[in-house]
């Protein structure tokens, strides 16, 4: 049985897991730094990167007695090299490496970002290349057009702040605690969609590019104006970003005509309003919508592991470096007005 471990430390969620050749989910655990950020209303990178260096060790050893396998059992290591923030990437890809020299087994350096685009793979194996990928997650807002392993063409991207930043944000801003998307969502439910007017920023434009800065500040506005509830707040922010999604959405599947389904990905994916958005808007193409459940939308090493699945028989050098930022298409022309999160 091929059997790879994969290891996860981009951001705030310490993880491992083992999967194997068919895409079953042996074991993995999942350590959330929820508690240590709340009281700063965001990820503080050297708590998380100490963090990760004092849980990963034994959350690997738990992973590997829970599957009562060993090291050597494993065809490979998988481990995030980037992009992330670069103390976490850099523990996750060190223990790596070590656990690879030593145990003498392949090491793959995994994209994070092709973790989460190749996740819906891992979730359902009859998910075929190519298909469109919309990529959402808090630091990044892709469309994608996925024509097998390591082939990625870029669609689309923000031009200022990823979606799932937006959410948090919002989150910070009506004072709903962190991690901010699972709580904007939860509030939204409670709210009124179109109680407040708030713009939906590049819709209507001819290219299929994001912003969600003019949004954020707009949600920012209405808040400080003090007519408007939490509730109606969060659900018209929810409400006005799906909608500009859709929108860019639309633009870019014109140009997919060949593309029969339609991925979504990334911890946004987790939202159960943009995926139903998705599957509608999967539905008027006439393409078939796929989207992992929403434990594996968040970063999670099930993902890595399968995504070191994907790409056995590669492997990488001891000495490959962690890297901050790494584009899945690094051949996509930059976007005018971008900043370096395109």
């Amino acid at each position: 049985m091929v059997l790879v471990l994969g290891i996860e430390s981009s951001c705030d969620e310490t993880a491992a897991a083992l999967v194997d050749g068919e895409g079953g989910i042996v074991a993995q655990r999942i350590a959330s730094q929820d508690a240590e950020h709340a009281p700063y209303g965001g990820v503080v990178p050297e708590i998380a990167a100490r963090a990760h260096a004092e849980r990963l060790a034994p959350m690997i050893e738990g992973v590997l007695a829970d599957a009562g396998v060993s090291l050597t059992d494993c065809d490979a290591i998988a481990a995030t090299a980037g992009p992330g923030l670069i103390g976490g990437v850099m523990v996750g890809l060190v223990s790596a490496k070590a656990l690879a020299m030593a145990s003498d087994t392949p090491l793959i350096a995994v994209n994070h970002l092709e973790g989460h685009a190749l996740s819906p793979r891992l979730a359902d194996s009859s998910i075929e290349f190519p298909y469109a990928l919309l990529l959402v997650s808090g630091g990044h807002c892709q469309i994608l057009r996925v024509d097998g392993v390591g082939q990625y063409k870029r669609l689309a991207t923000t031009i200022d702040d990823a979606l799932g930043e937006a959410f948090d944000k919002t989150a910070k801003i009506l004072g709903l605690g962190f991690p901010g998307g699972p709580a904007v969502e939860r509030v939204a439910k409670e709210g009124d969609p179109t109680a407040v007017p708030l713009p939906r920023p590049m819709v209507g434009s001819g290219e299929p590019h994001f912003s969600f800065a003019g949004l954020k500040s707009a949600v920012l506005r209405a808040h400080e104006s003090g007519k408007h509830t939490a509730p109606d707040l969060a659900a018209s922010f929810q409400q006005a970003a799906v909608d500009c999604v859709v929108d860019r959405l639309r633009i870019a599947l014109e140009s997919m005509d060949d593309v029969e389904t339609l991925v979504v990905a990334g911890g946004v994916a987790a939202n159960a309003t943009v995926r139903a958005a998705l599957e509608r808007l999967a539905a008027d193409h006439g393409m078939r919508f796929a989207a992992p459940p929403p434990a594996l939308c968040t970063d999670n090493a099930a993902m890595i592991a399968w995504a070191g699945v994907e790409r056995l028989g590669q492997s990488d050098p001891l000495d490959i470096a962690a890297r901050p930022r790494w584009p899945l298409d690094p051949d996509a022309e930059p976007v005018r007005g971008a900043g370096v999160k395109a």
